[in-house]
């Protein structure tokens, strides 16, 4: 078997292997950085390391580009309305918190991993960030307050450039034995914040006045916008030595919060790419780690408990001394001082430290220090691996308890966000909320809005397709989308805007009319909502019903009046919308998947009058909790 035929099959194994770790991940509810990091070693293992392959030199700048892609990505999930209240916080983590994370990172890993100073110093600037590969898919798991989530996501995304920006300086000046460490790190990181903001903020008004001008085809924006991301990157990396993180990162905090052009098609397809190139990245990275035992037995007890410490002690110290006086109260800063997992751009860093290491061993350049460094790559490779695995696992299994034991967070959110405020949506959410279930409406009409509002209904007076609708509304006890608006189309921008945040399987939309239908097919499947209720019952359907004298009404299932009997008595007379099965859940009636309710469940339905005024009171009882 030929080189082509081989590299290919050892590329097309990293393919599978990483998107099969995500979708087992997402399948299981498991970190995906733990499976990506089990399966890569598990490559490296059966078919040796990756520079076998595809060559060491190749590694470095495929790593780089991929990390300035994701913390790119990453800069496009950042409003700056997230932060209107909390902004000083921010500064605070990634200024006086990172220098703390910085010092007691590399104090522990000098006193327990036994690290020379130098190294010490190296592993404590590189394990100050966290990013997007790890914090947001924790975010989506844990559902905070949006306050708090906010300042997690921000400190999260800002700090990763800074902290690699820090680490490269740091290793620069300590590998190549340079003197005044202060000095050195401090002007480069300075003037690496200059350049980046500065190209930053020209490449994202370039895009801008690209796309508000229409100079770009629309199937040519997202190539041309990651062409020029990309290129950018390696301009500013050749300008000022690492700054093409901060660069990246700029360009996407500015095209988020501006609003001459539309950025949201940009967002999904950065989306995809980041899900592709972190499993491949990780798959790569995690493959060329050689982890023995003696390698574990050289790091010894005290490497062991060094993530122990940067968990139990470095991440708290970090966070309640930089947030003093702060606007949090102890619970926010609990929360925040339990939640710091390193990812991607920690294992990627720290690959790309070990081979230039092990590249200057080998070459003439290399000094004394850097030989002595040289010897201890390995191991800071497994050290950072180690609390990779550790930091993650041990924050996806606890946060989530501890953010709800601390009342910042709901694991299975069960409210309703509804697209739309009449009449007959304002009696569905108010019986919704009768039973204890959360409801926001959205709606345009501010007639609607008022009569919302005056029935004690929280809703939101704003187009549900706006591309600033999730500003302006806190989905922290929202589970689920349900677009009944009388505008098919809007109802099926709803469901494809809210898929990627709710999940595709809890956006419900209404069924279209007949005379929309030929339209909405053109959308995909995967992009519509589910179907409300029954096939066919569209908004004019409901609405005439209502018109004529339904009404919502709940009825409570026993054995002596089952949902047979329910259906016997009322047959097509009754819409049945919910059921609850018991306190505290809520299901949704769908045409693909009917409800099958049992004894003990309570029907929410909308019931024909001429049902009402023959129906048992004693069953059908308005607003009311009273048994069948």
């Amino acid at each position: 078997m030929n080189d082509y035929v081989t590299i290919s099959i050892y590329l097309a194994a990293v393919l599978a292997l990483g998107i099969a770790a995500q979708w087992i991940a997402w399948w299981r509810k498991l970190p995906a950085i733990l499976l990506l990091l089990v399966f890569g070693l598990l490559l490296g293992w059966q078919a040796g390391p990756p520079r076998l392959w595809v060559g060491d030199k190749a590694i470095p700048p495929m790593t780089s580009l991929a990390v300035g892609v994701v913390l790119f990505e990453g800069g496009l999930s950042l409003r700056w309305r997230e932060i209107r209240e909390t902004s000083s916080v921010v500064v605070r983590l990634v200024s006086v918190g990172l220098l703390i994370t910085w010092v007691g990172a590399a104090l522990a890993a000098h006193y327990l991993a036994g690290f020379s100073w130098g190294l010490a110093t190296l592993t404590g600037a590189l394990l100050t960030v966290s990013g997007p590969t790890v914090i947001m898919p924790l975010l989506r798991q844990v559902r905070p307050e949006r306050k708090i989530g906010s300042v997690i996501k921000w400190e999260g995304i800002v700090n990763d450039p800074i902290g690699a920006v820090l680490a490269a300086l740091v290793f620069e000046v300590v590998a190549h034995g340079g003197g005044g460490l202060a000095t050195e790190w401090f002007n480069g990181l300075a003037w690496s914040l200059c350049v980046g903001a500065v190209l930053g903020a020209v490449t994202a008004l370039v895009i801008v006045e690209l796309l508000a001008r229409f100079w770009v085809p629309d199937y040519l924006q997202n190539g041309v916008i990651l062409s020029l991301v990309m290129l950018v990157f390696a301009v500013s990396n050749y300008l000022q030595h690492e700054s093409g993180l901060i660069t990246v990162t700029v360009i996407g905090v500015w095209l988020a919060n501006q609003r001459r052009a539309s950025v949201k098609h940009v967002i999904e397809f950065k989306e995809n790419l980041r899900v592709l190139l972190i499993s491949v990245l990780f798959i790569i990275l995690s493959s060329r780690v050689q982890i023995t035992m003696a390698d574990i037995n050289r790091l010894g007890w005290g490497g062991l408990l060094f993530p122990v410490v940067l968990i139990l002690l470095v991440r708290p110290l970090a966070v309640f001394v930089s947030t003093i006086g702060a606007p949090l109260n102890w619970r926010e800063k609990t929360m925040l001082a339990w939640v710091h997992p390193r990812g991607i751009v920690a294992a990627a860093v720290a690959s790309l430290f070990a081979i230039e290491l092990s590249q200057q061993s080998r070459g003439a350049e290399a000094g004394e220090l850097a030989a002595g460094l040289t010897g201890e790559g390995q191991q800071l490779v497994v050290l950072v691996f180690l609390t990779i695995v550790l930091t993650v696992t041990v924050y996806g299994l606890t946060l989530g308890p501890l953010a709800r034991r601390l009342g910042l967070s709901r694991q299975n959110p069960q409210g309703v966000l509804f697209a739309g405020a009449s009449p007959m949506i304002r009696e569905l959410a108010t019986a919704i909320q009768k039973e204890g279930f959360h409801t926001v409406l959205v709606d345009t009409n501010p007639q609607n809005v008022a009569a919302a509002r005056l029935a004690g209904i929280p809703v939101v007076y704003a187009a549900i397709g706006s591309e600033f609708i999730h500003d302006e509304i806190d989905l922290g006890d929202v589970g689920r989308l349900l677009a009944m608006t009388p505008n098919d189309e809007v109802n099926a921008i709803a469901a494809m805007e809210f898929a990627p945040e709710l999940g595709g399987a809890n956006v419900y939309q209404i069924a279209p009319s007949q005379r929309s239908q030929e339209r909405l097919q053109r959308i995909p499947a995967h992009r519509r909502g589910r179907v409300l209720f029954r096939d066919g019952l569209t908004y004019d359907d409901l609405q005439n019903r209502f018109a004529q004298g339904a009404q919502i009404k709940k009825t409570s299932l026993s054995k002596d009046f089952t949902y047979a009997a329910f259906r016997a008595k009322y047959g097509e007379a009754a819409v049945v919308l919910f059921a609850v099965p018991e306190k505290g859940r809520l299901i949704v009636n769908t045409a693909k998947t009917p409800l099958e309710p049992k004894a003990g469940y309570k029907l929410i339905a909308l019931i024909d009058p001429s049902a009402v005024v023959a129906g048992d009171s004693a069953i059908l009882t308005p607003a009311s909790d009273a048994p069948a």
